[in-house]
């Protein structure tokens, strides 16, 4: 009995710990395109690049933002790593728009 925990513990320490990195991972993504779509409004009403990227530094630490106009649509697209495990590293991204407005 002894043998057979000593050899599933660190299999089930293991699985929760990558568990709890990706539900970090899936929550950082749901930041991040808040923050997209946060960048997006405060971009269409004619706010500065630097005044959203603020905004999207102090939603998600690390992120990085970058915009882009056209067909009447500003589109500002956010970008930073996550961690599962401090072994596994993922690049996320999110993308949102919004009417130009401000132009």
């Amino acid at each position: 009995m002894a043998a057979e925990l000593a050899v599933a513990l660190p299999v089930v320490v293991l699985t929760l710990a990558l568990g709890a990195g990706a539900l970090g991972a899936a929550a950082r993504q749901v930041a991040l395109q808040d923050a997209a779509a946060d960048a997006a409004r405060m971009l269409g009403r004619g706010e500065s690049d630097d005044a959203a990227a603020r905004i999207v530094s102090g939603a998600v630490p690390g992120a990085g933002l970058s915009s882009s106009r056209g067909d009447e649509l500003v589109c500002a697209t956010t970008s930073a790593d996550a961690e599962i495990g401090g072994v596994i590293r993922l690049p996320l991204m999110a993308r949102s728009c919004a009417l130009d407005g401000g132009g």
